[in-house]
C-alpha cells in the first residue's frame, strides 16, 4: 500500500509506523531492517500503554482488586501467614489497603514501560557493544525492544476477553492471568516463577528480540542469541530463587 511506505529525501523507501508494527508479526525482517533507517517507537509504546490501562481496568470491573489482593497473599505463604495472625477487623482493613495498593500500582505500570526499557537497552547496548563489538545506538536498541514486545499485546487481549467473559475469574493471578506457560498450571511459587517464563506469547517476543539485535547489530543470530539468552538465563534463577525463597 502505498500509505505504508516513506520516502527520504535521499529516495530511500522506508516503512511507515503502522507498517513496522503488521510486519512485526508477519515480516519481522522488514521491521527490524527499517529500525537501521529510522528509531520511532511511539507507535508500539502507544499501543502497550493501552493495552496496560485496558487490562487493569478489565481486571478492576470483573475481578475486583480486594479480590485479585486476597488471592495474591493466598498464594504466598508468608503473606498468608503474617495476614492470618491479624484479629478480623486488622485483617480486613490490612486486605483493603493492599487493594488500593495493587490497583494504582497496576494502572501506573503502564507509566514504567519506558523505564524497563531502557534499564533493558542499556544492558543489550552495553553487551552488544561491548561484548560483541557491535556499533548500535542506544535509540535503535530502544526500539528493537518496543517492537519485539508486541506479541505480548495479544496475551493482554486473550486476558481481556477472557475476563469479560467470566473466565479464570476465580482466583485470578494478576501476575500470570493466562494459561499460555506452564507456570500457570504449577502449585509450587518456584515453579510458577520459572514456568511463568516458558510462555508463548513470551517466547515469541524473546525470538523477535534476537532477530532484532542480531539485524541491528550486524551479528549472526547465533551471537545474539548467546547474549541475550545468557541475561534471560539469569533472570530466570534469579527470580526462581527470590521465589523459592519468599513465595
Amino acid at each position: 500500500m502505498a500509505d505504508d511506505v516513506m520516502v527520504t529525501p535521499g529516495g530511500e523507501a522506508g516503512l511507515s509506523q503502522v507498517a513496522r508494527v503488521v510486519d512485526t508479526f508477519i515480516a519481522p525482517s522488514k521491521t527490524f531492517t527499517d529500525i537501521l533507517r529510522s528509531t520511532n517507537w511511539l507507535l508500539p509504546f502507544i499501543i502497550l500503554l493501552v493495552m496496560t490501562i485496558a487490562g487493569a481496568f478489565a481486571i478492576d470491573r470483573t475481578v475486583g482488586f480486594p479480590a485479585v489482593t486476597e488471592t495474591q497473599i493466598a498464594k504466598s505463604s508468608m503473606g498468608a501467614d503474617r495476614l492470618n495472625s491479624l484479629p478480623a477487623d486488622q485483617r480486613a482493613k490490612a486486605i483493603q489497603q493492599q487493594a488500593t495498593i495493587t490497583k494504582y500500582t497496576t494502572y501506573a505500570s503502564s507509566l514504567l514501560i519506558l523505564l524497563f526499557v531502557a534499564i533493558e537497552a542499556l544492558v543489550l547496548w552495553a553487551s552488544f557493544n561491548f561484548g560483541l563489538g557491535a556499533k548500535m545506538t542506544f535509540g535503535q536498541v530502544f526500539a528493537v525492544i518496543m517492537f519485539s514486545a508486541l506479541p505480548r499485546v495479544l496475551a493482554g487481549i486473550l486476558n481481556i476477553v477472557l475476563l469479560f467473559a467470566g473466565v479464570g475469574i476465580e482466583n485470578y493471578d494478576v501476575r500470570n492471568p493466562v494459561g499460555t506457560n506452564i507456570g500457570y498450571y504449577m502449585t509450587s511459587p518456584a515453579l510458577r516463577a520459572a514456568g511463568s517464563f516458558f510462555d508463548l506469547f513470551g517466547l515469541w517476543a524473546l525470538f523477535l528480540l534476537i532477530l532484532g539485535m542480531s539485524i541491528v547489530s550486524k551479528k549472526t543470530m547465533g551471537q545474539a542469541a548467546a547474549v541475550i539468552l545468557g541475561w534471560w538465563v539469569l533472570i530466570v534463577l534469579a527470580l526462581t530463587g527470590f521465589a523459592a525463597a519468599f513465595g
